[in-house]
């Protein structure tokens, strides 16, 4: 005899969760379905409930190679809950396999501005990246669909970073990209900036590293619309081996210039010092696309082999 289904959307949801724990990918997603007409029958509006629902509805599909329903799902999700990182994750996957590489890459891109620590979405940006440019070319950027800007209520940068050594950097963070979305910067703001960014430059040849980060960081709070200045910030970051900020800068970099070298060089840097060879590897890939005879970054290719094998 069949055990007996829980009646409750609860009950219905914890269910299919330890359906999908036990491998049960087909099971857990008819326990979600009971779950969303059950919800849908108690005529009471739960907009999280219900994307929660979609969401994991959507990674039974993904996990059993159903990519059409797993989009249509997040989707719905996001629908209800706008910005929801795992729907976003679980549709850029779906699009990425069935190679809708400019929808993957929107995607993966929305969740690095809610969170851009996320690392699978930092390695799908790159593996999207490359993709985009060997299909659509160096002006690969001005086919894709627009990305949307996150609002700064949904996102969640340097949350994952907890320790108290960060804490000036989080605060210092916060204000620039505050300050850098609330308006556009006027031709003084820009020139500011620039002498901001030179001063910085000045504290590198000195090997000042930690004033420089101030200047670079104190630049971008008057225009961040300069790609070197992040790419330069990249560079004091993995001199005082703060990684993850490397990786950031460096995204930000190439948000702003994908053919900026020196980010793709410091981010595999940084990528190789967390141990994420995969994404290294697609780093320095994209570096020699763009320079083929660029000796350091070969040699650095050899290194991130002979760690891959």
């Amino acid at each position: 005899m069949a055990p007996k289904l829980p009646t409750s959307v609860d009950g219905l949801r914890a269910a299919g969760n330890q359906s999908f724990r036990n491998g049960q990918f087909a099971e857990a997603s008819v326990l979600y379905s009971r779950a969303l007409q059950v919800l849908r029958a108690q005529g009471s509006s739960d907009p999280e409930e219900e994307s929660i629902l979609y969401s994991n509805r959507a990674a039974c599909h993904l996990k059993d190679g159903n990519c059409t329903d797993c989009i249509k799902d997040c989707t719905s999700a996001l629908a209800l809950v706008p910005f929801g990182m795992k729907p976003l994750l679980r549709r850029a996957s779906a699009y990425e396999a069935l190679e809708k590489y400019s929808l993957a890459y929107v995607d993966y891109m929305t969740v690095l501005q809610i969170d851009d620590s996320v690392m699978s979405a930092l390695a799908g940006t790159n593996r999207m990246t490359k993709a985009l440019q060997d299909s659509l070319g160096p002006e690969w950027r001005l086919k894709l669909p627009t990305i949307p800007l996150v609002p700064i209520s949904a996102q969640k940068r340097w949350d994952s970073v907890p320790s108290e050594t960060h804490k000036g950097i989080t605060e210092s963070k916060s204000k620039e990209t505050t300050l850098a979305q609330s308006r556009v910067p006027s031709a003084g703001d820009v020139e500011r900036a620039k002498i901001l960014k030179e001063e910085g430059n000045e504290l590198v040849k000195k090997g000042n590293h930690k004033k420089a980060i101030e200047k670079y960081s104190e630049s971008l709070s008057f225009s961040n619309l300069e790609s070197t200045t992040y790419s330069n910030r990249a560079l004091c970051y993995l001199v005082l081996k703060q990684y993850n900020e490397v990786v950031e800068d460096c995204t930000e970099a190439l948000k702003l210039d994908g053919k900026n070298v020196k980010a793709f060089y410091r981010r595999a840097q940084a990528y190789k010092a967390l141990k994420d060879y995969e994404s290294s590897s697609a780093d320095i890939s994209s570096l020699l696309q763009i320079e083929p005879r660029n000796g350091p970054a070969q040699k650095l290719q050899q290194e991130i082999n002979q760690s891959l094998n």
